[in-house]
């Protein structure tokens, strides 16, 4: 700001004089060339010093509270050297020795050269922010102590809100006696437009112990009140003041605040009324106002506000501006408004009424502040928050609010469906050409499912390479959902089927689709979720490249399946699980070992078949301890059986599913088990699954060998089963194979399973490694088998499993 001509300076002088004294603010000028500090008389009054007040050089500002001087002189000097205004909140001490909350606020003033001469500054006293309620509740309880006598009006509610107290002043104020205020509630004397408002504030207040501000109009809109309610045995207590004059000072000193600390700031300045159309006409706009929006002041002067609205201008902002302005209140908005050249841009509104002496409203001040590009970022954000950056598609959240709106909308019940899609074998492209060219794929699918869909629906992407359609029936895009829902599907198996282009690739990929449909019926978003996803799952199995729709037969195999893992976790707590032993024999028909299998005793279902139960015990990672446990009871007996000369040759074969020797404490699991039980590793026998050689298959073979430096003897179980591969097989530290009951079973009727048989046996003997066959049942298989090098059998012809005792009469019963 550069100093203007005299007149000018004076008239601005007398402004800020009648500014200060109607809103309780003191003025300071500090002058650069000779140091002097200058206190206007309200200053030194909020200072409890005598008008004319002046401190001595130097000493200006010692007065506020010794935490803050050092913060105050900073300030000072960096506005005095830089040009940089302040305004903060502090504490001063009056020279009574008083402490008062402040706000004090500085510019510096430049000559016509550019050079500083001076800083400006004003204080105003305030209530802190962030103040610990004790502590103001004590302050004002203190004041509403001295009300009696000073003019201030108090009251006390109670729980309800209901008047317990009022005060002469009080009664004054609100235009009753004691008699008719008492037993009613406080906000049945304020005007009805911000009555509801008051009593939300007042039982917030009432309901948390929380101080409690408003500003509100009386009854009569004659005053403006301001009230401050601080908890007080169970209620409130409320200081009243009549603000009316001083709320008129404010609305000036903010303008005033803004010509200084917001120079850049659209100021626009318009006539009282009318509100009816076209609306207040400007008289004035200020030099931002013209360098932002490009319109010239003769331009605009006359005309209304409402040159500067467009298309995409806020119709709710709008009727929000309206509305305070026939309440004669402030408000402020967010709003779009347009340049002269149809540009859009964002400015911060704040809208204030002026009044003149007499109460009249004399004009509306709004001043805007240029926010484009915080509400650039604003979107970047909202964008990054519902949208996927890879795919451009909306990401779950953006999804869940959307199938939310749908369900919940009970205006118009929603007919559709939703369509779980998941690419098949996704996995197998990133890691044999890369995530690049997964992404490549993940785009070219979002754009081929955009094209699948009718306007109005929505492709999402959930993650990974799983996405969401979701249908929806509407009077602009009617449809029958079971009907429509298989077309779209139909459509997208055959577009993402069709080939892509990846950097010069080209690669083949095919989907599994799951639908579920909702209709008028209570759904919930994650019941829907749920039962896309299942069905999805369902035509994964059916080979993939499939579309499933939901069953209700799924949801009631889900639902058994979780009341079996609700009982499996109690069955673990109450030791409800048993080891029954098979006999394994050779050649000459003597046992050679067992095979350990774990048994669920259930108290209601009585013996749960392990088939029922060890694929759930997988998903809910509980055959982690039932695996260790059986392990352990392995251990344990043949430690008993090592004491016993006819049984110490014994081998017990143990059952390792993939998640259990997955699990990274395992192998020392293992090693703990054998030294705590003193066995000898070489009976222990462990048998692992094909299903391992799927994946991780460095981790497997290295583990593998840790197991075998152990001692511990291994064995391939369900082998030809899965995944096994000569080029893995040959890697691993195997002892044995084991022919899978399947191929057993029709070994002697079956030409394909009699010649896999033999293939594997001859494997296992070119391999140099052992080989056991189970589901053995007659002694024709057995012949069979042995004719083909086989010589040790497992199964029901030889010995069902038994429980530990009579396993140990079987054994008694083949002993000589």
């Amino acid at each position: 700001m550069r100093i203007a001509d005299t007149d000018k300076l004076k008239q601005a002088e007398g402004l800020l004089r009648l500014i200060e004294q109607a809103a309780f603010a003191g003025t300071w000028t500090l002058d650069l060339g000779d140091g002097t500090v200058r206190w206007s008389d309200q200053l030194a009054a909020i200072h409890e010093a005598a008008p004319g007040f002046t401190p001595k050089p130097g000493e200006a500002f010692g007065l506020y509270a010794p935490e803050w001087r050092d913060t105050i002189v900073a300030l000072v000097d960096h506005c005095a050297t830089n040009g940089a205004p302040f305004d903060e909140e502090m504490q001063i001490v009056t020279l009574k020795g008083r402490r008062v909350w402040v706000r004090t606020l500085a510019q510096a003033v430049l000559d016509e050269s550019g050079d500083i001469v001076r800083v400006e500054g004003a204080l105003q006293e305030i209530a802190p922010q962030g103040h610990k309620p004790g502590t103001l509740m004590r302050h004002a309880m203190g004041m509403a102590g001295g009300a009696m006598g000073t003019g201030e009006a108090f009251v006390t509610i109670d729980r309800q809100g209901r008047l317990t107290y009022a005060n002469e002043q009080a009664e004054r104020l609100l235009g009753r006696s004691s008699t008719e205020l008492l037993g009613r509630p406080l906000w049945n004397y304020f005007q009805k437009t911000v009555r509801l408002r008051l009593e939300e504030q007042i039982r917030q207040g009432l309901a948390s112990s929380q101080k409690v501000e408003a500003e509100v109009l009386d009854a009569q809109l004659s005053s403006r009140i301001e009230l401050q309610g601080f908890p007080f045995g169970g209620g409130l207590a409320v200081h009243l003041r009549d603000v009316t004059a001083r709320h008129r000072s404010q609305e000036l000193l903010r303008l005033l605040e803004s010509s200084i600390a917001r120079l850049d700031d659209i100021v626009v300045i318009t006539e009282a009324g009318p509100f009816s159309e076209p609306g207040p006409r400007i008289v004035f706009v200020n030099e931002a106002f013209e360098r932002r929006t490009g319109y010239s002041p003769e331009e605009v002067m006359g005309r209304t506000p409402r040159l500067l609205q467009g298309p995409d201008t806020q119709r709710a902002e709008l009727n929000k501006i309206r509305a305070a302005m026939e309440q004669w209140r402030p408000v402020r908005v967010d709003l779009i408004n347009y340049k002269k050249s149809g540009e859009p841009f964002w400015v911060d509104l704040e809208v204030s009424p002026v009044w003149d002496e007499a109460r009249k409203l004399t004009h509306w001040v709004a001043v805007g502040r240029d926010i484009t590009e915080r509400k650039t970022a604003e979107e970047k954000i909202q964008y990054l928050a519902f949208y996927d950056p890879l795919t451009r598609l909306p990401n779950r959240q953006l999804l869940l609010d959307r199938l939310h709106e749908a369900l919940s909308d009970t205006d118009r019940p929603h007919e559709g469906a939703l369509m779980f899609i998941d690419l098949d074998n996704f996995k197998v492209l990133n890691d044999t050409l890369g995530h690049q060219k997964g992404d490549q794929l993940l785009q070219q699918v979002a754009e081929r499912l955009r094209s699948c869909v009718a306007r109005g629906d929505t492709v999402a992407r959930l993650g990974g390479d799983e996405f969401v359609i979701l249908l929806e029936n509407s009077g602009q895009k009617p449809m029958e959902p079971a009907a429509g829902a298989r077309t779209v599907a139909e459509r997208v198996l055959h577009r993402l089927g069709e080939p892509y282009q990846l950097s010069g690739y080209q690669h083949h990929s095919t989907c599994s689709i799951g639908v579920t449909l909702f209709g008028r019926a209570p759904w919930s978003v994650s019941e829907l979720l749920k039962q896309a996803d299942m069905a999805m799952y369902q035509a994964k199995s059916a080979g993939r490249n499939a579309v499933r729709f939901f069953d209700p037969e799924m949801q009631a195999t889900v639902t058994a399946s979780a009341a079996l893992a609700t009982d499996l976790r109690q069955g673990w707590r109450e030791g409800q699980f048993l080891v029954d032993y098979q006999p394994q024999v050779g050649a000459d028909g003597r046992m050679t070992g067992v095979e350990a299998l774990v048994r669920w005793q259930h108290p209601q279902r009585d013996r749960v078949p392990p088939a029922h139960f060890i694929s759930i015990a997988e998903e809910t990672s509980l055959i982690v301890p039932i695996g260790r446990w059986v392990l352990e009871q392995a251990c344990a007996q043949l430690a008993q059986w090592a004491k016993n000369p006819a049984r110490a040759h014994l081998t017990i074969a143990v059952n390792v599913s993939v998640r259990q020797f997955r699990d990274p404490d395992f192998v020392d699991e293992v090693m703990t088990a054998i030294r705590d039980s003193g066995i000898s590793p070489q009976k222990l026998k462990l048998e692992l699954t094909e299903s391992l050689l799927a994946e991780e298959m460095e981790a497997t073979v290295a583990k593998m060998a840790a197991l075998k430096d152990m001692g511990v003897y291994l064995s391939l179980d369900d082998f030809g089963m899965g995944y096994s591969s000569l080029s893995y097989l040959k890697r691993l530290p195997l002892d044995q194979l084991k022919i899978d009951r399947e191929f057993v079973k029709d070994i002697l009727t079956d030409a394909n399973d009699a010649a896999i048989a033999r293939t594997i046996i001859g494997l296992a003997q070119s391999l140099g490694l052992g080989v056991v066959a189970e589901g053995v049942e007659t002694q024709e298989q057995r012949a069979f088998l042995a004719k083909q090098g086989c010589y040790e059998y497992q199964g029901f012809l030889f010995c069902k499993p038994l429980p530990i005792g009579e396993l140990e009469e079987f054994m008694d019963s083949m002993e000589p």
